[in-house]
């Protein structure tokens, strides 16, 4: 395996293959280690199911360093919220807090909504693929949209 100037260590070769092969408005997920990625990989468009063994905040900091998103859509990114009845855990507010942040520092204007843990599911199956990290913390899971890059090398703005 051999590394490349300028590109995050993480980003394997199989996971730059995904990112590349995408395009705009195709959707990724990005999940913790409890999501039934397995089961739901096969679903997704290119049948892919992608491991990283790091944390969720490390593989988004990885893959949003490359990944330009979509500013055509009132929101460029979703996260697993509780289903109604159901507060989230500190531990699920702190995730939240990691994710909106490790997209934010590529992409500051970013927004990034909740969706319903059931809706989620039916949402992760209309991804690309599906990358799976070793985040613990509960709805450590997150759905990014693919922009285009602009001519200035950043991500497309309406």
């Amino acid at each position: 395996m051999g590394l490349l100037k300028g590109i995050d260590p993480l980003l394997t070769a199989d996971l730059l293959h995904i990112l590349r092969s995408m395009g705009h408005g195709d959707k990724l997920c990005v999940c913790d280690c409890n999501f039934p990625a397995s089961s739901i990989s096969k679903d997704v468009t290119s049948g892919k199911h992608i491991i990283l063994s790091v944390s969720l905040p490390e593989a988004l900091k990885a893959i949003c360093s490359v990944l330009p998103l979509d500013f055509f859509e009132s929101s460029q990114a979703s996260y697993m919220a509780p289903q109604d009845g159901v507060e989230m855990a500190p531990a699920g507010l702190e995730v939240v807090d990691a994710i909106e942040n490790a997209i934010f520092d590529y992409c500051p204007d970013a927004k990034v909504d909740p969706i319903e843990r059931f809706a989620f599911y039916d949402e992760a199956k209309t991804c690309f693929a599906v990358i799976q990290t070793l985040e613990r913390r509960p709805y450590g899971n997150v759905i990014l949209k693919k922009g285009c890059v602009g001519g200035d090398g950043k991500d497309l703005k309406p």
